[in-house]
């Protein structure tokens, strides 16, 4: 992803220690200004201001333009070392800020760095345009395409060429120079609606998960006390207040859909999935379609469990939306005679990470990690590990933020502080971001199934990262398509229940008891429980992403609310029990962190992921021999070829999505 991206839209934001001016100018003496001394060139929290950002930036930008010009004023016949290697060094400023930036502003943010953000996202928006929709840069990498099958080059570099000429294609660059002056303009209100939409969520999340349902209704015996808590999340971002964000909302679906017409698209979704697995909205659309019917069938089967145990205990009362997680809980005790509060005291955090997510990524890929207590964090409870390869040698650093803040974005993340990349001469700084509850002074961090698996999860994304082996930063380790990177971090929640993790780390935290059988039992039982739901609820947050990204430029859309109703109608999706994991107002994913027209992709992935683990579990599952061909051939291999042949070279077949149906219990 170009570092701009970054800074705009995806993973963090951040406050970090002192405060000082932000109108400072860059000098020699501040530490953006050269590559970190630390190991892995990990940065030197200790030394960042709040004040060092916004000089770094705009310094970072002019730099890279001075080197761009350099490039394109270059005599020499446009070749791959001149022009798409020399692009991927250029920038190397504003890669080091953007990347310490975006975590802070996400993970541990505060009001100086928020206007820094919301300050410079136009003319950060600026300068990703200032290079891709530069013709004469442009036609240098045209020439230099054109003539790709006589240039020799390998297949990494070769890759990377496509995905530069298509990357400079869909940011405009075959536009006119008037279109190309109308679609910067709305690329930078575009990045200043985005910033925006970002403050006012923040604010308003400060006292809730970023999801639709909070964990406190499933044990709140209070109806009336569920019913307020949930229409407080519900809500939470309506109101004539500054945490409303529909009037953004509407302009940015506005903006997006003119830029697509723009483009040449007859929605946003067609010109953004273009550079997806997916390719097309009709393709989004068809493979929702066969998944939609099963999900739907098994919530209302699961509805009807919980309106049969309500009816027992308060007749009269019908099923909403703040009843399903207490009443699921309820019926989860019924069927399988399991409560998450007998579960919860073996799954203490430090033990899941160490014993569970370290040991799985020991017995797959041999790896193994060492905390670090020497190196400067942004945040007292964040840790750091190194990470060694099976022959002991050094390869990455892996920071982790697992506790929630009120200067921190809703949600779970992983990024890059540092991208591997051998061009470069650098290994991966690899942090994940969660927002489990911190435990009051001298007690356990005591943690739902839910939240472990939320921990392999990014894991995963991490192990993507860690394993990175390209020459070219512009596809290294993560830089792949949406529908395609939830693959690694959603294969990897498979071995949090596999039996020889779980039991490795399901450890009493009185005690030290292992996890006795017959509970282990259980929760395999349950593991298809509330899928119908789970998929439901994901699935109608992926129709109305879809259903935003599709309106066509100059379609009137007046009413966020009354667009969502009639969203989710159209797609048989308006469940009132069942919400939507994420309303318009509040999704985080598709406004301000770059999943616009992607949020299919967790869905899609998912088919990716059931269908590897249904290899694993042909070939003997949890082996050294499977996780080094695993990591060989999907987690090293970053953006480097077609991500289809990708998969089907590790698979031996196209994706199939009846593992997926049949592991969620929709079979």
């Amino acid at each position: 992803m170009p570092v701009i991206c970054a800074v705009l839209g995806v993973a963090c934001n951040g406050s970090s220690t002192k405060s000082s001016s932000a109108n400072v100018s860059f000098s020699p003496s501040n530490p953006f200004a050269e590559a970190s001394k630390l190991d892995f060139q990990a940065p030197a929290f200790d030394k960042i201001k709040d004040g060092d950002f916004k000089p770094a930036l705009l310094e970072g930008m002019r730099l890279q333009m001075v080197e761009v010009d350099s490039i394109v004023n270059n005599s020499a016949v446009p070749d791959f070392e001149n022009t798409i290697v020399a692009l991927e060094k250029s920038g190397a400023l504003l890669r080091r800020t953007s990347a310490v930036f975006s975590l802070l502003t996400q993970a541990n943010s505060n009001p100086e760095l928020l206007k820094v953000k919301e300050e410079l996202a136009p003319q950060l928006a600026a300068n990703y345009d200032a290079i891709y929709l530069n013709g004469p840069l442009f036609s240098k990498v045209e020439a230099i395409y054109n003539k790709r099958a006589s240039l020799g080059l390998d297949a990494e570099a070769l890759r990377l060429l496509e995905v530069y000429y298509q990357r400079f294609e869909l940011a405009g660059a075959k536009l006119s120079e008037d279109q190309k002056a109308k679609l910067k303009e709305l690329n930078k209100e575009e990045a200043t609606l985005n910033t925006q939409f970002t403050t006012r969520l923040q604010s308003a999340n400060k006292d809730l998960q970023n999801t639709t349902q909070q964990p406190a209704l499933m044990t709140m015996d209070d109806r009336a006390a569920r019913q307020t808590l949930f229409l407080k999340a519900w809500n939470r971002c309506e109101g004539n207040d500054d945490k409303d964000t529909r009037k953004i909302i509407l302009r940015i679906a506005a903006i997006r859909a003119e830029q697509a017409r723009l483009m040449g698209f007859p929605n946003y979704a067609a010109w953004k999935l273009k550079d997806q697995m997916a390719q097309t909205p009709q393709a989004v659309e068809a493979f929702l379609a066969k998944v939609v019917p099963a999900a739907v069938s098994k919530v209302k089967k699961e509805a009807a469990d919980i309106q049969a145990v309500m009816d027992k205990e308060s007749p009269g009362i019908k099923l909403e939306a703040w009843d399903w997680d207490y009443y699921a809980e309820k019926v989860r005790k019924a069927k399988f005679d399991l409560d998450e509060n007998e579960v919860k005291p073996y799954f203490e955090l430090n033990k899941v990470l160490i014993n569970g997510v370290f040991f799985a990524a020991s017995e797959l890929y041999g790896l193994t990690f060492k905390e670090r207590k020497d190196l400067p964090v942004y945040q007292e409870d964040v840790r750091v590990f190194d990470v060694f390869d099976k022959d002991g040698s050094k390869i990455a650093l892996f920071y982790c933020d697992y506790f929630k803040r009120d200067n921190k974005d809703g949600g779970a993340w992983m990024d890059n502080l540092v991208p591997q990349s051998k061009l470069m001469g650098t290994k991966p700084v690899i942090f994940n971001v969660c927002n489990f509850q911190k435990p009051e002074a001298g007690k356990p961090a005591l943690i739902s199934f839910d939240d472990v698996t939320t921990m392999f999860h990014e894991f995963g994304h991490a192990l993507h990262g860690i394993f990175a082996d390209q020459v070219y930063p512009g596809i290294s380790g993560t830089s792949v398509a949406r529908d395609f990177v939830e693959f690694p971090s959603q294969f990897n929640e498979h071995w949090a229940s596999d039996p020889k993790v779980l039991k490795n780390y399901a450890l009493h935290y009185k005690t030290g008891q292992p996890i006795p059988q017959t509970l282990l039992d259980k929760i395999k039982k349950a593991s298809s429980f509330n899928q119908g739901y789970v998929f439901t609820e994901l699935l109608a947050a992926a129709a109305l992403d879809m259903n935003w990204h599709t309106v066509a430029a100059g379609t009137a859309v007046k009413d966020v609310d009354a667009f969502e109703k009639e969203a989710l109608t159209k797609d048989g999706l308006n469940i009132s029990y069942a919400p939507p994991r994420y309303r318009s107002s509040y999704f985080l994913h598709i406004w301000s962190n770059g999943y616009a027209a992607g949020y299919y992709a967790y869905s899609w992935t998912s088919m990716l992921e059931h269908d590897a683990y249904a290899w694993f579990e042909s070939h003997g599952g949890l082996t050294r021999q499977n996780g080094q061909r695993f990591r060989d051939m999907i987690l090293s291999r970053g953006n480097t070829e077609d991500l289809g042949k990708m998969f089907k070279d590790f698979s031996g077949h196209d994706p199939d999505i009846k593992p997926m149906l049949r592991n969620r219990g929709l079979l």
